[in-house]
């Protein structure tokens, strides 16, 4: 394991799960909310976070944490290893609801309410994105190492089994 992805519908538990997955490998974490989101609550233009990713795929390890679906397909070329996020919506909206007001890494503001469009996003994920990812997860499966989480539980016993 030494280049890693990790995807999965937003308050899933993708960015703490990477966070502790980079203190137990030392594996260098790239945030892609940090790299995509500027504090005006604008955003890069998309070639320039292409630019970045490509960036980090020129090095020899990775975790890159987060979901961006137009990239999911370049990153599972890319790495050797995918922890995928398969959790139940009301599992993700209350993880993302949990985080309003809070400080992130991650992010470069600090979210006061739960933005309608992202919820409905949150909300339709496993209906609109989630058939996407394991599809081609299907079609990279071969030469990765995929895990599925289905529960937090399911993250926990991992890293404390890692």
């Amino acid at each position: 394991m030494r280049k890693v992805i990790v995807i999965g519908c937003p308050g899933s538990g993708k960015t703490t799960f990477a966070e502790k997955l980079n203190k137990t490998t030392g594996l260098p974490l790239y945030h892609l909310d940090a790299i995509w989101h500027k504090p005006d609550k604008t955003h890069i233009p998309r070639e320039d976070f292409d630019e970045r990713i490509a960036e980090i795929f020129a090095t020899d390890e990775w975790i890159i944490d987060g979901n961006y679906n137009r990239t999911v397909e370049m990153r599972l070329q890319q790495c050797d290893t995918v922890f995928l996020f398969d959790l139940p919506v009301e599992i993700c909206l209350q993880g993302a609801k949990q985080r309003l007001g809070e400080n992130r890494y991650d992010l470069p503001w600090i979210e006061k309410e739960l933005d309608p469009e992202f919820e409905g996003f949150i909300k339709d994920f496993s209906e609109t994105s989630l058939p996407k990812i394991y599809e081609l997860i299907e079609k990279y499966k071969a030469e990765k190492q995929v895990v599925v989480f289905k529960s937090r539980e399911e993250t926990d016993k991992y890293l404390k089994n890692f």
